[in-house]
């Protein structure tokens, strides 16, 4: 089976609205980021061109998925906006967007365009969760994430090696930003595998080798932190099942070993300030001095880029802090620290609340992931968990802890166990076969 037609397969419910734009989005969400190298690389564009038809792209399916679900629905906003880390996430959207008064960006245009850019994809996952069953728009918008990073994946293989034998594009979509969507697409098929809402192995496989492929030392260690802890945690893995991974990271690793110690040797001897660890401690006391000049609103939405000065004799210029609460502090200040907090606070608390199960480990597992990576990365505008996946898994979540007629609708599927809450008298979470 060709496989657009297997990432279709689990997402047919009938009418556009229900399959094909979710997985659109997903599949944009994933893919949008790259289009950038492939306009320069293959069109001969500029960059700014590039972000132009970019940023033009993600404003047309938001005007598409905005036309499709236009009308009453059986789901109004303020229902959707109950979940405390949906609250933080529109007031992140909402203070980055009026810091843009005092922003101390290089354009003030541009910059709001990027904002715009990421309250539309927020927007269109409330949209779509509105007017859609909540599973079909999960199933099929990480569906077609996964695809769109398995899309990125096929060519970064093609493209020429970075000077230091990493994949990407130096100034455009780097290594580290290569490693860190493959990781994100990883655990969204592993979640759709565990609940057998798709046949992710290939794609899996994928990702998992473009991940170590990209040498992204950040993201494979929180990688093998989220993975580790899901190992050990989810008593529902045989000891077989265990033997058989560790026998097969072993064997890739192994296979690796040449690419590994040439890239180790280009590190040590080499490497610039974005790469070492003597140049992020450099930056990091760089952005932590600067932040405590404006400690409390920050310095602004994209207050970063063509802002802060380049580092190092490489002249290295930082898109952002490479520290995700650093980065945070510096741009929206102490306001930045408790937002940072309230939303990954807010998301623990809903995963604890779940009942001891697969569900609950898997979530804390990525969790896990995305809070170690943030320890030495960062994005420019967003967190490291997109505010719309921050919404979509914060509804996942409220749906399974507590009963909720607004999302158990018709379209509804009893049979899928992170959206069908158990009977009883407390939260509970559907058991499942290993």
């Amino acid at each position: 089976m060709p496989p657009d037609t297997r990432a279709y397969e689990s997402c047919d419910s009938g009418h556009a609205t229900g399959g094909v734009l979710p997985f659109l989005a997903g599949f944009y969400f994933a893919f949008g980021s790259f289009l950038l190298v492939l306009t320069v690389h293959l069109f001969g564009t500029d960059p700014r061109t590039g972000t132009a038809i970019n940023l033009g792209l993600d404003y047309l399916l938001l005007m598409a998925v905005g036309f499709c679900t236009l009308g009453p629905a059986p789901v109004q906003f303020r229902e959707l906006a109950r979940s405390a880390s949906v609250q933080w996430a529109l007031f992140f959207l909402a203070f980055s967007g009026v810091s843009l008064a005092w922003s101390c960006t290089a354009s003030i245009s541009t910059s709001a365009a990027y904002w715009c850019a990421m309250a539309a994809d927020a927007a269109m996952v409330m949209m779509l969760v509105r007017a859609v069953s909540l599973e079909d728009v999960s199933v099929c918008l990480m569906n077609g994430y996964v695809w769109g990073v398995c899309a990125v994946a096929a060519v970064a293989w093609i493209m020429p090696a970075q000077s230091d034998l990493r994949l990407g594009d130096e100034e455009l979509f780097g290594a580290n930003s290569i490693g860190y969507i493959c990781g994100l697409a990883f655990f969204f098929a592993q979640f759709l595998m565990r609940e057998r809402k798709a046949r992710m192995v290939l794609p899996s496989a994928l990702l998992a080798i473009t991940l170590l492929r990209s040498l992204s030392k950040t993201t494979l260690v929180a990688f093998m932190a989220g993975q580790g802890f899901l190992l050990i945690s989810d008593k529902t893995v045989s000891r077989r099942s265990r033997a058989l991974i560790a026998l097969a990271v072993t064997a890739v690793v192994a296979l690796s070993w040449g690419l590994l110690n040439s890239y180790y040797e280009i590190y040590t001897g080499a490497g610039n300030q974005s790469s070492t660890l003597s140049g992020r401690i450099g930056i990091w006391a760089y952005f932590s001095a600067e932040a405590m000049q404006q400690p409390w609103i920050g310095h602004g939405f994209d207050s970063v880029w063509k802002v802060v000065p380049p580092f190092g004799p490489d002249q290295f210029e930082a898109p952002h802090a490479h520290n995700e609460l650093l980065q945070q502090f510096y741009a929206y200040g102490m306001v930045g620290v408790g937002m940072f907090l309230g939303i990954y606070g807010s998301l623990y608390r809903q995963i604890r609340r779940l009942a001891k199960g697969r569900l609950r480990t898997f979530l804390f597992a990525f969790l896990l992931f995305v809070l170690v990576r943030g320890c030495a990365e960062a994005e420019r505008f967003d967190l490291s968990l997109p505010l719309w996946a921050v919404v979509l898994f914060s509804l996942l979540i409220e749906h399974a802890t507590v009963p909720q007629p607004v999302l158990a609708r018709d379209g509804l599927a009893p049979g899928m166990d992170v959206l069908a809450p158990a009977s009883g008298t407390g939260p509970a979470e559907t058991p499942t076969k290993a």
